[in-house]
């Protein structure tokens, strides 16, 4: 994306449940300039979440647009909902941006592009509709290619979605590049792809070839780098997500996998009549899956203790993780991801 200043739609949800929002935040070039959230009009970004840059919340587009001295390129949508629609109630403050002259960002299921009323808005005031979550049209099924790139590859799996599989790929990359590592993230969901400005959404690929959209990027990028790390989706014990994790790790031929897993977390979220297995269970579901079409191993975890308040109690539970899986561990916000990196780098990885 090559958007600069934006607003960022998170009605009802910021901060807790606007993950597209606050990773745009943490982690894109673009600076963001005010935040549409009705619930908390007239806080600031860091009232809640003080680790990122600040900007007001607002009630409405327009106030965004006059809190930034009507000087803004986009607004996008921080929320991903279970199923992905769009909420009617956001409507009038995307027609309001589209008035304005920004383009929307959007990683919907629901695609802003066949809303009659809206395109032909877009196309009146001569901005974009970027759906982010429309898959390319010329993928196919997976040939085998990831096996051959030059880059070695790791993977992000999960004990459950919502966990922190982008947040710790991002972190792995840029711990990587500190150390000379030449890293690069690969996208395959809505957030990442908004910050990264490629990828493919994985989500939405037809199942036959997920596996073939993930190639097709590690094919794109891999002989210019020499460690690729590959966003995960879902988990692999999901009732609904699944698919797409097996497609994904299928798909990368991943040469090691980091386990993310939320500290605390217990039944699978949003289905919570489901329990979550032993953590150690996860390192042979995920490495005996994988192994009939590339033979990989977990190398290290990343826990997400962004519950856990006090740090010598996140230490704790980092370690006890670490214990359980029996890989180097770490919550790569709080902590940083050298230690993740470690274990990607004892298991061979990372350079050529």
């Amino acid at each position: 994306m090559d958007h600069e200043r934006i607003a960022v739609l998170a009605h009802e949800k910021f901060p807790d449940r606007a993950k597209t929002a606050l990773g745009v935040m943490r982690y894109g070039d673009q600076e963001v300039c005010g935040v549409l959230d009705r619930d908390r009009a007239g806080d600031r970004v860091t009232d809640h979440v003080p680790d990122i840059a600040d900007a007001p919340i607002v009630e409405s587009f327009a106030d965004a647009h006059a809190a930034a001295d009507g000087d803004l390129d986009a607004l996008y949508i921080g929320i991903a909902p279970i199923g992905g629609g769009f909420d009617e109630s956001w409507r009038s403050d995307v027609e309001a941006a589209i008035e304005a002259g920004c383009d929307v960002v959007s990683g919907l299921h629901y695609f802003l592009n066949e809303d009659a009323e809206l395109a032909a808005l877009a196309d009146e005031h001569g901005v974009d509709l970027v759906d982010v979550r429309k898959p390319d049209d010329d993928l196919t099924v997976a040939s085998g290619a990831s096996g051959d790139v030059e880059a070695d590859v790791v993977c992000t799996v999960g004990t459950d979605c919502s966990v922190g599989k982008m947040t710790a790929s991002l972190e792995i990359v840029a711990a990587a590049r500190e150390r000379g590592i030449d890293a690069a993230f690969v996208p395959t969901g809505q957030t990442g792809i908004m910050i990264a400005g490629w990828g493919n959404p994985i989500d939405r690929v037809v199942s036959d070839f997920a596996a073939g959209a993930v190639e097709e990027m590690l094919v794109e990028a891999g002989d210019d780098h020499d460690l690729l790390v590959v966003e995960g989706q879902g988990s692999i014990v999901h009732p609904a997500y699944s698919a797409v994790t097996c497609g994904i790790l299928h798909g990368s031929m991943a040469d090691g996998l980091v386990l993310c897993h939320a500290a605390g977390r217990e039944v699978v979220h949003g289905y919570e009549s489901f329990d979550l297995p032993p953590l150690a269970d996860y390192v042979d579901l995920y490495e005996d899956l994988a192994a009939p079409v590339h033979e990989t191993s977990v190398v290290a975890g990343a826990l997400n203790t962004k519950d856990v308040a006090d740090d010598a109690a996140a230490a704790d539970a980092v370690a006890d993780f670490g214990d359980e899986v029996e890989v180097p561990a770490a919550d790569p916000v709080r902590d940083g991801a050298d230690r993740i990196v470690d274990g990607i780098v004892d298991a061979g990885l990372g350079s050529q």
